[in-house]
């Protein structure tokens, strides 16, 4: 009789502990979504605040390895995403999280583990863009093969049916162009992208800036690429695209 009573307790405690850790968890996923739509707002110190202290609590979930990933490379970070990212794609796969790994990469400037990570998930729109982006820009880039994805991503219509992605192509033709010498070609294509930047999140502008800067170093305007960078910067200035104009600039000569 005493087992039988122990064990219903012991039960009764297993269930009580259940029913709250699904609680718990179903708390954690509403603030990861929370997270994830403050970023597509552009919220990014909303979405840093909301993950913060889910990933001190909880910091060997995949999921929230990911989510958190994605709110630190949006703040400017991709060193600490980068990391998140690697352990986070080894339970959640790499359909779901190697493009986003690619762009982390492509930011702190490691060409040759952005092209690694990029072969896992070669077909994702994501991933072709930001493997265009590390080999046409990234230390260690293949610029050949950055100007054959920056050209094929320029015909793709699919990827250029939002501001963004359309945008995005651009300058990525821009920085192509300008690095086989054709000027022209190179500012046309930048052209095209500034008629899109009042239909982009500052985010996005902020983004699309740095990369138009790099096109216009390439072209040798050194002026109008720092101006370009000051203009990402004030756009969206706890971002990842005022973080990497931040660092572009300051590798120009002085005034």
């Amino acid at each position: 009789m005493l087992l039988a009573v122990i064990g219903a307790v012991a039960a009764l405690a297993l269930l009580v502990y259940f029913l709250g850790y699904q609680l718990r968890l179903g708390r954690v996923t509403e603030t990861l979504i929370d997270a994830e739509e403050a970023l597509d707002r552009g919220e990014v110190e909303r979405a840093r605040a909301l993950v913060a202290p889910v990933l001190a609590r909880y910091p060997q979930l995949p999921v929230v390895q990911d989510v958190a990933a994605d709110v630190l490379y949006a703040n400017g970070d991709p060193l600490s995403a980068a990391s998140l990212y690697e352990r986070a794609m080894k339970k959640l796969g790499a359909p779901r999280v190697a493009p986003k790994l690619v762009a982390a990469y492509a930011a702190l400037n490691r060409a040759g583990d952005a092209r690694r990570v990029a072969a896992m998930a070669a077909d994702d729109p994501m991933t072709r863009l930001a493997l265009a982006w590390s080999e046409l820009a990234a230390v260690g880039g293949d610029r050949e093969r950055g100007r054959a994805l920056a050209d094929d991503l320029a015909h793709d219509r699919d990827l250029r049916t939002t501001p963004a992605g359309d945008a995005m192509a651009d300058v990525l033709e821009a920085i192509a162009a300008a690095r086989g010498g054709e000027t022209t070609r190179a500012r046309l294509a930048l052209d095209r992208a500034a008629s899109r930047r009042a239909e982009l999140a500052a985010h996005d502008r902020a983004f699309i800036g740095y990369l138009g800067g790099i096109a216009l170093v390439e072209m040798g305007a050194i002026s109008d690429a720092r101006a370009t960078w000051t203009q990402a910067i004030d756009a969206a200035p706890d971002t990842i695209g005022s973080a990497l104009a931040r660092r572009e600039r300051s590798h120009l000569p002085a005034e």
